[in-house]
């Protein structure tokens, strides 16, 4: 298994390196990048490194899934941007307004603070535990101590917000901060508080109304309030002499920020919230079992195109305004049947390393985290996935009609079930059962069987030779002093020294990749094999110094056409292993792959045979 050092690694490079990354943010499951050019991502590429479940792009962001190792690769991700991308977001285009930015800054505001806020949702489950099954009194210290920590992102959620959308907006988390400060300041929250007792619902600014409002977990008003205070920071630092900026930008910025929200942005913002959850509850009460059919059903198509968390303040605000959110029982079951679905296909699955492998990503989906169950085995068989959408509309329909709902935003898994009610909890239980036995059996029933396209390409007859790609010695690809190579993690094949420096194309095809530090070169033959070419280990870093090459990607090359060349010594010189491996990364496609030669330091010349494919 590949490192998580590697894997951030592997992702970096193929992403186009620091130069082409505006910002980096991770999810529960995902990371999450902004590019400044996407046409340099090579998805299958991507998709092909040990430990990325699945590449997409959507809404113009780059989504890499990773599953529970997310948070260990974000940060040796982090470590090769150097801790900051911030610093590189002024050289990004500037996105004209869609439906599809919209939901893209939605996900980036959250997205950092969803650990904080599963977290505290899953301690209100855990405490809904204790006291369902009379382990704590509710008047017990540990109870209180429980909930005060269950509670408080959603308490103080304007705060996690103002630092997560400064980040996104790219502008000061500490003024941003202050804004939340002044919407939780006991003035007004005091005020918000006592206003039906002493019927003052507002206080007087130079004669315009200061209204009153409970911040406590809303997140319209401070998001809106950030957006316009990166616009006016920007606009004052850039007005304001640089002597004396230190002093005038977060005065000024201040005195006008503070006015604008709490007379403005912050009741604009409070209302849009309020009337978003009354829509939500008017579209179950008036759409019934059928939208809540829809939700359940399309929750995981919501989580294929990175979505899924725009339905998030959605339901923090359902529940500051009503106490409840009626949105999160379609969600269970969504993740529940993926699950159901993913244990069926686990017992159909002939090959053991991949029937432990389902069974390993469905208890995950269990627990609330479907990405490796879909994408590693649902959506790779098809009727599994389609099987679980329609038991989780029927699920959800079910639940709606006995009116389920959900006490706190906790990770939509079996462990959270204490906070969800309903008319009865028997019709929780039942909701989930039909959710993970109907996807389950209905897997079973159906079975699964190879994509047609897969199988086409698989029987597809080859016999094809791979030559040289370079004067010099060869060697056993297991003796590459790096795991990803020597494990055959990227492929299978076989590594070389060279001896003058030069690249050539070992078969016919296309130049499918070509790195921007000009390392590694890829290439796929008119028959559907793909080669990668690396030069020298760790070479990445040498920023394409001494790398020249002679094609680019889309080029049709022969057998035997230059397509690089480098200076070795340089390489040598800086510390580097000059070694040059040449992998099949979809050698698994083939039946055969046999080596010509298979000892260590053999002389090749470009014109030798070294392997040969077969089906």
């Amino acid at each position: 298994m590949m490192s998580n050092q590697k894997i951030a690694q592997e992702v970096f490079e193929q992403v186009g390196g620091e130069k082409n990354i505006a910002n980096a943010t991770h999810c529960a499951t995902r990371l999450r990048l902004n590019l400044k050019d996407n046409q340099q991502v090579d998805l299958k590429a991507l998709d092909q490194i040990d430990g990325v479940i699945k590449a997409q792009l959507s809404n113009g962001q780059l989504q890499v899934v990773l599953g529970g190792k997310v948070n260990d690769v974000y940060e040796e991700f982090m470590n090769l941007l150097g801790g900051s991308t911030n610093e590189r977001s002024s050289t990004v285009e500037k996105k004209k307004f869609s439906f599809g930015l919209l939901i893209e800054t939605i996900s980036g505001i959250f997205s950092p603070v969803l650990p904080v806020l599963i977290g505290c949702g899953m301690i209100q489950a855990l405490n809904a535990v204790l006291v369902n099954f009379k382990l704590i009194d509710v008047e017990s210290g540990l109870y209180q101590i429980l909930q005060m920590t269950g509670d408080l992102i959603f308490y103080f959620l304007p705060f996690f917000l103002a630092v997560s959308a400064a980040r996104k907006f790219k502008t000061s988390e500490y003024l941003a901060i202050a804004l939340a400060a002044a919407f939780m300041y006991p003035t007004i929250m005091n005020g918000a508080m006592n206003a039906a007792e002493t019927g003052i619902k507002s206080i007087d600014l130079l004669g315009l109304p200061v209204l009153f409002v409970n911040y406590k977990s809303t997140v319209f008003p401070i998001i809106f309030s950030v957006w316009v205070l990166s616009y006016l920071y920007r606009f004052i630092e850039k007005k304001t002499p640089e002597a004396f900026r230190i002093l005038i930008s977060p005065l000024l910025t201040l005195v006008i920020m503070i006015p604008l929200q709490l007379i403005v942005l912050g009741p604009a913002g409070s209302y849009l919230g309020n009337y978003i959850a009354v829509g939500v509850n008017y579209i179950y009460t008036a759409g019934g079992f059928l939208g809540a059919f829809l939700l359940g059903a399309l929750r995981p198509v919501l989580v294929m195109f990175g979505m899924h968390y725009a339905i998030t303040p959605i339901m923090v605000q359902e529940l500051a305004e009503t106490g409840i959110t009626i949105i999160l029982p379609a969600l269970l079951v969504g993740n529940l049947a993926q699950s159901g679905a993913a244990f069926a296909t686990g017992f159909l699955i002939k090959d053991k390393a991949q029937k432990s492998g389902a069974f390993t990503s469905a208890f995950t989906a269990l627990c609330g985290i479907t990405e490796p169950a879909m994408y590693g085995y649902n959506l790779k068989y098809k009727k599994p996935f389609y099987v679980a959408l329609a038991a989780a509309g029927i699920s959800a329909a079910y639940l709606s009609i006995f009116h389920a709902y959900s006490t706190a935003v906790a990770l939509p898994g079996i462990l959270a079930l204490p906070t969800y009610h309903a008319d009865n909890y028997i019709h929780i239980i039942i909701g989930v059962l039909i959710a993970i036995i109907g996807a389950f059996v209905g897997t079973l029933v159906i079975g699964i069987k190879q994509e047609p396209e897969q199988q086409a390409e698989v029987s597809k007859e080859i016999s094809e030779k791979i030559y040289s790609p370079v004067n010099g010695k060869m060697q056993l690809l297991e003796t590459v002093k790096d795991d990803v190579f020597s494990q055959k993690l990227m492929g299978d094949g076989v590594a070389f020294i060279s001896n003058d420096g030069k690249i050539y194309a070992p078969i016919s095809g296309e130049i499918t990749m070509l790195f921007d530090t000009h390392h590694a070169i890829g290439i796929r033959s008119e028959s559907g094999i793909e080669i990668l070419i690396h030069v020298g280990l760790d070479t990445i870093n040498l920023k394409g110094a001494g790398f020249n090459p002679q094609v680019k990607v889309g080029d049709k090359v022969t057998n035997q056409q230059l397509l690089l060349t480098f200076d070795q010594e340089a390489i040598i010189e800086k510390g580097y292993d000059p070694i040059i491996p040449l992998v099949i990364t979809n050698h698994s496609e083939f039946k055969d792959i046999r080596k010509k030669m298979n000892g260590t330091d053999l002389s090749v010349q470009t014109g030798d045979w070294i392997i040969e494919i077969e089906n």
